[in-house]
């Protein structure tokens, strides 16, 4: 990767008609005084070092995106031309601790792009939203949008959702418990993939009724996911609304079992190889998470959820329904039970008062 990172250097000068000199000159005075207060470790490289390696990754990845915006890689250029290398560096550039903050990228990108239309070049952020596309399930708009880093940008991506979802955090009791899917389907609850909304944390309950938006796990989701977590627990922690959604879910999944009731309902769109790991990877979301406090709306879904399961009604209702509906030909067959010993009984008290009146 080195290697293609420098030829990307070079080309990136050509494109902005600008020297290595100029770009080091640049960073060293503007960039470099600033950079350390992003990181929390000391940075163990000379001036020189780091001034190197903030324009060698800066300049590989505004060559990249643009690139990726004009399409005009050649069969030549690994970066893009090859599948799964190019997976790869889109989620290399999606983890938290491994890129530069995108503050520094997007003012290196105006420093060289004054005037872009020169260039027919779109902002920054725009940029950022054609590379990242296929992590916008909402088709969210760039407008009046501010981030932290890539994966600021990915989770900004799944907090697009009815505003209900996102109301204010207020001093309340948090519900510190939720049965499993499998007990919670054993008492009633019925489960629903939200087609209607792509919105990942759209989660809603109602009539029995849970509905969860739809998931794709592949190989990258629990790199995704846990990124997005530690960008939460460092930058949003009174925001937090993956880790409120990794929660539930984590609840919610305990066992294969309950995988398996998602994916037969269209919920979960596994791509593993096999359940078990979805069900570990959902488990292990919550190590090491402070949870300081949990969005109303959520709150208010693990209140229903729980009254729901404590009600004897709905587990009664649930079993008659598992034990003798289970099908169309058994509902009609303990219809006709019913019946009948409804008409045994009838003519039990007609032969008790047709005695008595003898």
């Amino acid at each position: 990767m080195e290697r293609h990172k420098l030829s990307y250097c070079k080309a990136f000068l050509q494109r902005t008609n600008t020297t290595w000199d100029c770009w080091i000159c640049y960073i060293k005075e503007e960039v470099e005084p600033h950079f350390h207060r992003f990181y929390s470790d000391t940075l163990e490289f000379s001036k020189e070092e780091l001034v190197r390696i903030i324009f060698v990754d800066s300049s590989f990845i505004l060559e990249l995106f643009c690139r990726y915006h004009a399409q005009e890689w050649s069969r030549e250029d690994v970066c893009l031309s090859t599948p799964w290398l190019k997976c790869y560096i889109r989620v290399d550039l999606l983890l938290l601790e491994n890129q530069l903050p995108f503050s520094i990228l997007q003012a290196l990108f105006n420093k060289f792009f004054t005037t872009r239309s020169n260039y027919n070049i779109p902002s920054f952020l725009e940029l950022s939203f054609k590379y990242f596309e296929n992590f916008n399930r909402s088709n969210l708009s760039f407008d009046n949008i501010s981030i932290k880093h890539f994966t600021d940008l990915v989770r900004t991506f799944h907090l697009q959702h009815p505003l209900q979802i996102r109301p204010s955090r207020i001093e309340q009791v948090l519900i510190q418990q939720l049965p499993s899917l499998t007990e919670l389907c054993e008492a009633g609850v019925r489960i629903k993939v939200k087609s209607e909304n792509k919105c990942l944390l759209d989660l809603t309950f109602s009539g029995g009724v849970l509905r969860i938006p739809e998931l794709i796990v592949d190989d990258w989701t629990e790199f995704l996911f846990r990124n997005m977590v530690v960008l939460e627990q460092c930058h949003y922690p009174y925001e937090s609304y993956i880790i409120d959604y990794v929660e539930i879910m984590e609840f919610l999944i305990n066992t294969k079992e309950d995988v398996d009731k998602l994916i037969q309902k269209k919920v979960l769109i596994n791509w593993l190889e096999d359940v078990d790991s979805v069900a570990i990877m959902f488990n292990g979301f919550g190590k090491n998470v402070t949870l300081s406090d949990r969005n109303s709306y959520y709150n208010q879904i693990f209140k229903e959820l729980n009254d729901f399961y404590g009600n004897p009604c709905n587990i009664l209702k649930s079993t008659l329904r598992r034990d003798y509906c289970k099908t169309p030909w058994q509902a009609a067959v303990s219809f006709a039970g019913i019946i009948l010993l409804v008409l045994a009984l009838v003519q039990t008290v007609f032969s008790i008062l047709q005695v008595m009146h003898q």
